[in-house]
C-alpha cells in the first residue's frame, strides 16, 4: 500500500489491518493490528525463539498496533484475534532446513509438503527458512559456493553493516527481492523470508515515524542464515539487483552503500579472485 493511500486510511479514521501489512488474505486482511495481538505473537516468537526476531512478525505487528493506538483507532488492550486460534508459532524439520511458520487466527497444522508450499494458507503472516547443513555427494554443504568466494546472502549481511540505519524503502525490497530470488534460484518470494520481511517493512514504514521505521539492518543482519540456499556473487546477479532497485526509485539510481552495491562489490571481489 502507498504511503498516500495509507494517510488517508488514518484521515478517514480506517486503521492499518494485517491485509496492510502481510500478504493475507480473508476475514484476516480486514482487521486491525491491535497491541494485545502484537504481544501475543511476541510471547509466542519469544518461546520458539528464545527472543523477539528483529524485523520479524511481531516486530511489524508491533510498529502497526503502535500507529493506530498513536491515532486513537485502537486502545491498548484491544485485540483482533482471540481464542485458541490466536497465534501460532511452529518450527518444522526438514533435510537441509528448518521451517518455522507464524499463523494469526487459525492453527497450523500440515504436511511437510504442505509447509513447503507457497501460498497455502491465507493466514501465515510469517516463515522462517534456516538452512542446516546436508551432506550432499562429495561431501559438501547444500550451498552453491565456490572456494573463497562471497555469497549473495554475505553481500546482504554486508549491506546491514554499511547501510544498517537506512529505513526500509521499496527500492530496498525490490533489490532484496532479486537477491533473494538469485540466491535460492526461485522465483517464487519465501513467506516470511527476507524478500517478505522487507517488502512489509517498506509498506510499514511510509506511515510510520521516522525513529519508529524498520531498518536495513533489522532485515539483513544474518541474512545467510535466514537464506535456505546462498551462491556466489556474479556480475548477471549484481546487473539483476541493480535493475529492480533502480526501477524502484523516483530517480532510477540506486544507494550508494545499499543492497544492489554490496553485491555489485561481491560480484567484482569474485571475479578478481576468480582471475588470479
Amino acid at each position: 500500500m502507498s504511503q498516500d493511500q495509507l494517510q488517508g486510511q488514518q484521515k478517514d479514521n480506517i486503521p492499518i489491518t494485517y491485509g496492510d501489512v502481510f500478504p493475507v488474505s480473508g476475514e484476516l486482511a480486514t482487521k486491525p493490528v491491535a497491541p494485545q495481538d502484537a504481544a501475543m505473537m511476541q510471547a509466542a516468537e519469544t518461546t520458539v525463539f528464545g527472543r523477539t526476531q528483529k524485523g520479524g512478525t511481531a516486530a511489524a505487528m508491533q510498529a502497526a498496533a503502535a500507529v493506530n493506538e498513536r491515532a486513537g483507532l485502537v486502545s491498548r488492550q484491544d485485540l483482533s484475534v482471540t481464542g485458541d486460534q490466536g497465534v501460532t508459532v511452529t518450527a518444522t524439520d526438514l533435510p537441509g532446513a528448518r521451517v518455522v511458520t507464524e499463523t494469526i487466527s487459525g492453527q497450523f497444522d500440515a504436511s511437510i509438503s504442505e509447509v513447503m508450499a507457497i501460498g497455502m494458507a491465507n493466514n501465515v503472516v510469517g516463515q522462517h527458512v534456516d538452512a542446516t547443513p546436508v551432506l550432499q555427494q562429495g561431501g559438501g554443504v547444500g550451498v552453491l559456493h565456490q572456494q573463497g568466494a562471497i555469497t549473495i546472502g554475505e553481500a546482504l549481511e554486508a549491506t546491514a553493516r554499511t547501510a544498517g540505519n537506512k529505513a526500509v524503502e521499496q527500492s530496498d525490497a525490490a533489490a532484496i527481492q532479486a537477491a533473494e530470488v538469485r540466491a535460492t534460484g526461485s522465483s517464487v518470494v519465501i513467506p516470511g523470508g527476507i524478500a517478505a520481511q522487507a517488502q512489509s517493512a517498506a509498506n510499514l514504514n511510509t506511515s510510520t515515524c521516522e525513529e519508529d521505521k524498520v531498518k536495513l539492518s533489522e532485515i539483513l543482519t544474518d541474512a545467510t542464515v535466514k537464506l535456505p540456499a546462498d551462491k556466489a556473487a556474479t556480475r548477471e546477479d549484481a546487473e539483476g539487483v541493480l535493475s529492480a532497485e533502480r526501477r524502484n526509485t523516483a530517480d532510477m539510481t540506486a544507494h550508494p552503500a545499499g543492497v544492489s552495491a554490496s553485491i555489485s562489490a561481491a560480484a567484482n571481489l569474485n571475479e578478481i579472485e576468480h582471475v588470479s
